[in-house]
């Protein structure tokens, strides 16, 4: 895919850090630390082009969410030093990582609202370090959907209940907050029931959604949500149109609440079992299986339903979870990734 010399300067172009912890562990490879995703993130160069920054998971054995003023300083100066900016911040909401349920018990939702609070910090300490100019804080409910089936109607209500507690923390920081919908998330599973949700907690100027291209495909085909499928279930891959005016109908639908944007590819597969923990898989960039059109697909969230560019992005990153780490560790697959990012920008982008 060659690289126009005369492209567009703008939106900015982010790598995420999280794939060098997401999927790993004690019972798959180790983590990659965050230094080494820097240098890798730092060393990609496509004709002169390189990464504007990247987007961080507020997580050890990462970004400690509760770090002190004195370590982000040195995170700041850290990025600096390799040319980079932070953008988007990943809040860990989850059990596992300090946080609880949206959907939950009253400490559970605390426990959610306290991560917000904690993340939303270190936003405005970064802001005021001047190493982050743009990005949000990135949630989800931190509840599955099977869960949420047994009561769609009640746990949709307090999950926008504590959806309305974070965007009030958030807005005490300056700060927005983006909801990533993913086929596995309480509420959040089907592209209806994401719009359900921000229509529901109704705090446009602070919640929106977070699109990713891959999660955002399998909307499109039903998983976790047959009723709102929008492709049939014995899909012809060949019929590339058709796939394209599933997703922009899709896109079209959560467009105006998205704040925040992953450049990704899907294979069209997922991992789980039974009827509502299914989630999707991301793939490389030229992986001859992924469905998208990349470049084609990044336009039904870059431009509106007029076609012109909507410029509600001031960067856009990539998101590349669950790659080995022979693939990771690869300096071209950050060349590849970062390739696809320029001609995205190059398509869709601006001066």
């Amino acid at each position: 895919m060659p690289v126009l010399q005369n492209g567009n300067a703008y939106p900015a172009l982010h790598n995420a850090m999280w794939p060098g912890l997401v999927g790993k562990g004690p019972d798959s490879e180790p983590p990659i630390d965050l230094e080494t995703m820097l240098n890798l993130t730092a060393a990609a160069q496509v004709d002169g082009v390189k990464f504007d920054g990247v987007d961080l998971f507020l997580s050890l054995p990462h970004t400690d969410i509760d770090s002190s003023d004195d370590d982000l300083a040195r995170l700041a100066e850290n990025l600096a030093s390799k040319g980079l900016r932070a953008g988007s911040l990943v809040a860990p909401v989850w059990p596992p990582t300090g946080g609880g349920s949206a959907m939950g018990n009253d400490a559970e939702r605390a426990a959610f609202l306290t991560q917000v609070k904690k993340s939303c910090r270190i936003g405005q300490k970064l802001n005021d370090l001047k190493i982050r100019r743009s990005g949000i804080i990135r949630i989800d409910s931190a509840a599955g959907s099977g869960d949420w089936a047994k009561d769609p109607a009640g746990n949709t209500a307090r999950i926008a209940e504590t959806f309305r507690e974070a965007c009030t923390i958030a807005e005490d920081f300056g700060e927005r907050l983006a909801a990533e919908g993913e086929i596995c998330w309480a509420g959040m599973h089907s592209w209806r029931r994401n719009v359900e949700l921000m229509e529901l907690v109704n705090r446009p100027q602070t919640l929106g959604f977070q699109a990713d291209m891959a999660h955002t495909m399998l909307f499109t085909m039903g998983y976790n949500a047959p009723e709102d499928a929008l492709l049939p279930p014995d899909f012809d891959w060949s019929q590339s149109d058709q796939l394209a005016a599933a997703y922009r109908k899709m896109a079209s639908a959560l467009r105006p609440w998205t704040l925040d944007f992953h450049v990704a590819q899907n294979d069209g597969t997922v991992k789980g079992s039974g009827s509502h923990d299914k989630t999707g898989r991301h793939c490389q960039p030229l992986d001859p299986n992924g469905k998208l059109d990349i470049v084609r697909d990044a336009g039904a969230w870059m431009r509106g339903d007029d076609g012109q560019p909507t410029r509600a992005f001031a960067h856009i990153c990539w998101d590349g979870c669950m790659f080995p780490n022979s693939v990771m560790l690869d300096p071209q697959t950050w060349n590849d990734v970062l390739r696809v990012m320029i001609a995205v920008r190059n398509a869709h982008g601006w001066n």
